[in-house]
């Protein structure tokens, strides 16, 4: 398979996954008696801007379920390779490269619901004259604000499941690999429970990789799906509301300041609107905040937040 026909069959899986996900989210919003149905916004890259190419953002807002959920699939290529994909790759420094992958965050209404991302990519680079390199980059990862057990090791489990066939020792390199990533360094506390995160990941070679791309896409709605019906209907106040939008600004902080998907996009040129998708509709921020000693929310983060073993 030569290059172009690796990046039409990519594309053409990440378009149809973005269908099928969106489709999904629809149905749980209709269950629940709401009409709201996704947005779909097509764009181009205007001429003569630094990056070029093509996607569609699904926006759905105001829903009875999510209060804001966005699937983008993107397709571009640049000039040049920014600083925050060349960290792993510093031959590839200033290549010009092709992009491609679908990005999705989910913003629950109901605090008992936990929000949610998934990412799968490929991008290819390499300096004129020379073969490109290809690799994958994804996963997924878990943000709850209540502690349940049940929905951290379901989660963990399905996230196994989907790397399991392309090397035992995937799930437990790729598990480390998302607790160390998705950490608020400056907070020195998790973002959430975790999952699954791998980057420059070319081991398997083009079909390995891609196999293995399409495996954890198709892992998403089993891992999430069940845990939202599980949720969705549970009483909630103005307590746990208050506590959700509080640690949605910590997803904020970690999104700006460290996630290297937001840096990519926003260093090559990228579209900001689809980019800044994942950000929630309402936020906030406490000074010290200190919540009462052995209450749900200090358990979240003294307690449930720490990296350990779901399995």
């Amino acid at each position: 398979m030569n290059a172009g026909t690796q990046a039409l069959a990519v594309a053409a899986y990440l378009q149809s996954l973005q269908a099928s996900i969106t489709e999904a989210v629809e149905a749980l919003e209709q269950e629940a008696g709401s009409a709201v149905r996704f947005l779909a916004d097509a764009w181009q890259k205007a001429p003569g801007e630094k990056l070029q190419g093509q996607g569609l953002t699904k926006i759905l807002e105001g829903g009875t379920v999510f209060e804001r959920a966005g699937v983008g699939f993107s397709q571009v290529r640049g000039p040049q390779l920014p600083p925050s994909a060349t960290q792993h790759r510093p031959e590839l420094a200033g290549a010009p490269f092709t992009a491609m992958g679908v990005s999705l965050v989910f913003h629950p209404r109901n605090p008992y619901v936990p929000t949610v991302h998934m990412n799968v990519r490929m991008i290819a680079a390499g300096h004129p004259g020379q073969p490109a390199t290809c690799w994958f980059g994804g996963g997924m990862d878990l943000t709850p604000f209540y502690p349940f057990a049940q929905d951290a090791q379901h989660f963990h489990q399905v996230c196994h499941d989907a790397v399991a066939p392309f090397g035992a020792e995937l799930y437990p390199r790729f598990k480390q690999w998302c607790d160390s990533y998705f950490f608020l360094k400056h907070r020195n506390e998790a973002r959430g429970i975790g999952g699954i995160f791998f980057d420059d990941f070319s081991e398997l070679g083009f079909e390995g990789g891609f196999a293995m791309l399409q495996s954890v896409g198709d892992a998403f709605l089993k891992a999430y799906v069940p845990i939202v019906q599980r949720r969705k209907d549970e009483v909630y106040g103005e307590r746990e509301r208050e506590f959700q939008l509080y640690r949605r600004g910590r997803y904020v902080e970690f999104n700006l300041v460290w996630d290297r998907g937001t840096h990519f996009g926003l260093q090559s040129g990228g579209r900001t609107e689809s980019i800044l998708l994942s950000m929630p509709p309402l936020a906030s921020w406490s000074y010290q905040r200190q919540d009462p000693e052995g209450s749900p929310e200090a358990r979240l983060l003294a307690d449930f937040l720490q990296p350990r073993d779901w399995l």
